[in-house]
């Protein structure tokens, strides 16, 4: 991927962005997002968008700062808010 064809910023709108393995990284304001995200189809209600905090629709590979203590499923580990997680895997659970 050259520089010319990498895409703007989608938090801040620059064009000095940079491919860091899987993502795609911006200098200016330190987002980082995965150019290859889809939306995930769900049959009921269309294409499912997840979003953080913010309002940012979030993909695989993304990463994330915590707002708040995570209890980990399965676990009694709490991973603690301000923490950065890279690489997030977004799992879409049905509820069953």
């Amino acid at each position: 991927m050259s520089t010319t064809t990498l895409p703007s910023c989608p938090q801040c709108g620059l064009n000095n962005t940079y491919p860091d393995g899987d993502l795609l990284i911006c200098p200016d304001c330190a987002y980082e997002w995965s150019p290859h995200a889809e939306a995930i189809a769900d049959e009921d209600n269309g294409p499912r968008i997840i979003k953080d905090a913010n309002g940012t629709p979030l993909a695989d590979g993304d990463s994330v700062l915590l707002v708040k203590d995570l209890k980990v499923k399965g676990s009694s580990t709490v991973i603690k808010k301000g923490t950065k997680i890279k690489g997030i895997r977004l799992v879409y659970d049905n509820g069953d």
